[in-house]
């Protein structure tokens, strides 16, 4: 037994040495690639953790506190009725604006409170899938075709691919009917209401706080609220200030503290940090900071502290996974976001030939690779625009919309710990087999 040990450890002792012995430095695709793992590292960084998980991680928290298990089991449990399971899943991706990471801490709350492998599947599809701002935005830069088949195809594949987990899995699902027929949920301790509105302020925090840079020669709504998405923003927190107050009982002197405290930050973040992408960055921090400071200490209501405490369990358990996956993906496939576009180990090249046409081959290999890239939300359609112009055929484009935003490296390594490699292999698998043949008839239509 103790040679055994000892020779495990020799083993990695000569790994971890012949692959620092032996590192192509040399080699220009291989330094490259490194850039572009640094490269996205940094950017999901700077662009996406701030900004999208942090404010995700505390949704996630609401669901898993303040969200009776009886709402849950409700609407997305397994007894639940399969037209209003699937509809509340599908309708929920429409007013999320999120991508495949953003959807996890979200989708993992409603799955441990109970709620059927189907909604809850259809859930974690729909969410970076069907978002209404991405499918306008698909619409009026690749065409009205694209936009539709975008939208019937993404609507479609999360009550479709929900349908065929719980059927595959029905097994599993009908010990957890028989479980969730024996439970009789606490009564709610607040009225629904209260709950609601708390829930969807922090969706829209998220939602415009994230709101895309409209198009060169966009003058319409779509400008006009990236114009003064931090006004309404500033707007919505205030809001939030005022519930934090009035629906969980927070001391107002303390909320008020918090509030001056992160106003304050926005005004030394105007005036000292050089880059302006990064000014929003401070407040969201130093909000984010308060608001977990106070409701650990808060001593009125014990469900405060287990906000912050189940929002801190949901970072702690996702945000390794997506580090891992970010950076192998930027080392395999590259960064390509802005007007950056670095080659990861595989090049780009490659990408944009094998993509070319309409094969059953071509839309595969779209979906295939689009499964384990990582789209940050709505970035997935200039990147699309430019494969289009390389040669991309609209097969293969369609199929790496449906197949692409949904899913990811990050993504499928998370799901993996929730679901299981079993149930996460069979949901990749459908997504990139629907992804596929979906792009081949719209492909050989248009």
């Amino acid at each position: 037994m103790e040679t055994t040990k000892e020779l495990k450890k020799l083993f990695w002792i000569v790994v971890v040495f012949a692959t620092i012995f032996f590192l192509p430095l040399e080699s220009q695709r291989f330094t490259t690639a490194i850039d572009a793992t640094l490269d996205l590292a940094r950017w999901y960084a700077r662009e996406h953790v701030v900004l999208c998980l942090l404010p995700a991680f505390f949704i996630a928290g609401v669901i898993a506190v303040f969200v009776s298990q009886g709402s849950v089991l409700k609407y997305f449990g397994a007894n639940a009725k399969k037209w209003l399971a699937y509809s509340v899943a599908a309708l929920s991706g429409g007013i999320l604006a999120v991508c495949s990471c953003t959807i996890l801490p979200l989708f993992t709350s409603i799955y441990r409170r109970g709620a059927g492998l189907g909604p809850a599947v259809a859930f974690l599809y729909s969410g970076p899938a069907i978002s209404i701002l991405s499918i306008i935005l698909t619409t009026r830069i690749l065409g009205i075709e694209m936009g539709v088949a975008r939208m019937i195809g993404a609507v479609t594949f999360s009550v479709v691919i929900g349908l065929a987990m719980s059927f595959l899995f029905r097994n599993e699902e009908k010990v957890k009917k028989k479980q969730q027929m024996n439970i009789v949920p606490p009564s709610e301790k607040r009225p629904m209401w209260q709950t609601s509105i708390h829930f969807f302020t922090l969706v829209l925090i998220l939602m415009f706080a994230n709101w895309g840079a409209p198009s060169a020669n966009d003058t319409g709504t779509w400008s006009l609220i990236y114009t003064y998405k931090w006004h309404i923003v500033g707007v919505l927190s205030l809001l939030m200030c005022w519930l934090l107050i009035r629906v969980l009982r927070l001391k107002t002197f303390w909320v008020a503290v918090g509030t001056i405290l992160t106003g304050l930050s926005i005004v030394w973040a105007n005036l000292s940090v050089v880059n302006a992408r990064l000014v929003p960055l401070v407040p969201m921090t130093v909000a984010v900071a308060l608001l977990s400071i106070i409701l650990l200490f808060d001593k009125r209501d014990e469900e405060n502290r287990e906000w912050a405490l189940a929002s801190w369990g949901f970072a702690k358990q996702i945000m390794p996974l997506l580090a891992a996956g970010v950076v192998l993906a930027g080392f395999l496939l590259g960064s390509t976001h802005d007007e950056t576009i670095i080659a990861g180990i595989i090049p780009n090249e490659w990408i944009a030939w094998a993509v070319g046409g309409n094969s059953l081959l071509s839309n595969f290999f779209a979906s295939f690779t689009g499964a384990f890239m990582y789209f940050a939300t709505l970035t997935e359609v200039p990147i699309i625009q430019g494969l289009l112009a390389s040669g991309m055929g609209k097969g293969p484009a369609l199929a790496l919309l449906l197949a692409g935003p949904s899913l990811s490296l990050p993504n499928m390594l998370v799901i993996r710990g929730v679901m299981g490699t079993k149930k996460t292999a069979v949901y990749v698998a459908l997504v990139i087999g629907m992804a596929t043949v979906s792009g081949y008839v719209f492909g050989t239509l248009f």
